[in-house]
């Protein structure tokens, strides 16, 4: 059984319990079911903070910053590579208990949101208002809000609209050594000074703890229709997929599945439009009715000219929903395989779509692993799931072989190891590939400006 609370840590504990009189946990259970998110390290804390407050929160950094003791920021947990684990030991500080939505404000398009705020339940309290806020990870049933901008979250429908960096307007920040900060605001412009509240997007809890967010709104598109295609080829989906971009015709989101997801899903669904396919997509479009009825005609014509094996139509959100359910089951479908899932989150030019495909194939004969690839080919960002089972001889080797090979080519490519993940732990190997020594040198300059004493989320990439 995991202790409570090691002996040289007990005498901090004591004094945190005082200082934040019950938002400090140190029982076995607690450190245990903080350890991880949904990677595959763990590693115990020896406390548990849940403030519900920024002046908590300033309180405790001031005092870990005194005291040099570790504190791993963290949302909802459901990062894919162990960026919220605590490497270091010390404090995970948890922001489950701000979860409070603060303001939607239909005039301004703005909302004013705590952390803790699931990302479905956010997006469903403005949509009754006819307002919409679009970063949709696939995991926006469980994420928060807090933990999506800590990794700059995306999703399908980043491909039109953008990711999450590109609706945070303003937030308030508790810097490593308690300091409160409010950075940007609500106005859909300001160019006053630096744009540093952006700086806090994306930095995976390294710079410092949001406790609010100022996210930027759009009207509520009244109407979307989406097209599911099945094709005998990938060559021939891609294909699909250029020339949609060719007809001038911007998508709110461009899935691409291949053959061995496909299959899986199939086992998983008992969709028997999916029996023998070997690649599909999904094209979804949203606006005004009469203009998305005539361009989702125009995609059809575009997509047949392909020869697919079937084209499905969706009209209006319940028909759409169907459609994307099927979409939402092929991670799951993949774990059904029984294999060790390494879900990758590279981003390649788009025009290299067609190469990383070709790419992936090469690896799975070269290593004798199947790499199944989905994801949003709109903006060239695909899921590469390097299928392991640990059971046979020299997996991991084989395993490991694979994704060398794989991130060099990317980054050959000019393309990204992460477009969503983040780098974590899982991807910390690859980071001096991915980013010059120029690049990291400034990336820990400006780690030490804001966190000196390197106590937030260490053992990470910087």
């Amino acid at each position: 059984m995991p202790q409570a609370a090691v002996p040289k840590f007990s005498k901090h504990l004591a004094q945190l319990k005082k200082l934040l009189p019950g938002e400090m946990l140190s029982d076995a259970a607690s450190l245990a079911k903080y350890a991880g998110d949904k990677w595959f390290a763990t590693h115990q804390p020896e406390a548990v903070a849940l403030p519900r407050s920024a002046k908590s929160v300033s309180a405790l950094l001031r005092y870990a910053s005194h005291h040099n003791i570790p504190v791993t920021p963290r949302g909802a947990g459901y990062g894919y590579v162990g960026g919220c684990v605590p490497v270091r030991g010390g404090i995970v500080l948890s922001l489950e208990r701000l979860n409070r939505i603060r303001e939607i404000n239909a005039a301004d398009f703005v909302a004013v949101v705590q952390p803790g705020v699931i990302t479905q339940v956010f997006q469903q309290a403005v949509e009754k208002l006819g307002l919409y806020y679009p970063p949709d990870p696939a995991s926006r049933a469980d994420c928060s809000l807090g933990g999506n901008i800590a990794t700059n979250a995306g999703g399908p429908r980043c491909l039109k609209y953008g990711v999450t960096r590109d609706y945070v307007l303003g937030l308030e920040v508790v810097l490593a050594d308690g300091s409160i900060v409010k950075l940007g605001g609500r106005t859909h412009k300001n160019k006053t000074g630096f744009d540093l509240h952006r700086l806090f997007v994306g930095s995976e809890g390294l710079l410092g703890v949001v406790t609010e967010a100022t996210l930027k709104l759009l009207p509520l598109p009244p109407y979307r229709a989406n097209l599911a295609v099945g094709f005998s080829s990938m060559r021939a989906a891609l294909q699909s997929l250029q020339a949609i971009f060719a007809a001038g015709i911007l998508p709110c989101a461009l899935e691409v599945a291949d053959a061995f997801t496909l299959a899986a899903a199939y086992k998983r669904t008992k969709s028997e439009s999916l029996r023998g396919c070997k690649a599909h997509l999904i094209v979804e479009l949203d606006g005004q009715k009469k203009s998305v009825e005539s361009e989702i005609r125009a995609l059809e014509k575009i997509v047949r000219h392909r020869k697919p094996l079937f084209v499905q139509r969706g009209l209006g959100d319940e028909q759409c929903e169907k459609v994307w359910q099927i979409r939402r089951e092929f991670s799951y479908s993949l774990r059904d395989t029984g294999l060790t899932k390494l879900n990758e989150d590279i981003v390649v030019p788009r025009g290299r779509l067609e190469d990383l495909f070709r790419f992936a194939a090469t690896l799975q004969k070269k290593h004798g692993l199947t790499i199944a690839c989905f994801g949003h080919a709109g903006d060239g960002n695909i899921h590469t799931n390097v299928m392991v089972d640990y059971r046979q001889p020299d997996s991991k080797e084989r395993a490991d072989a694979a994704l060398d090979e794989l991130f060099k080519q990317v980054i050959a490519w000019n393309g990204s190891i992460t477009g969503e993940h983040g780098i974590g732990l899982a991807k910390k190997r690859w980071w001096p590939l991915a980013a010059s020594k120029e690049v990291r040198d400034l990336h820990l300059a400006v780690k030490r400006a804001l966190d000196p004493k390197m106590i937030l989320n260490p053992g990470k990439f910087v």
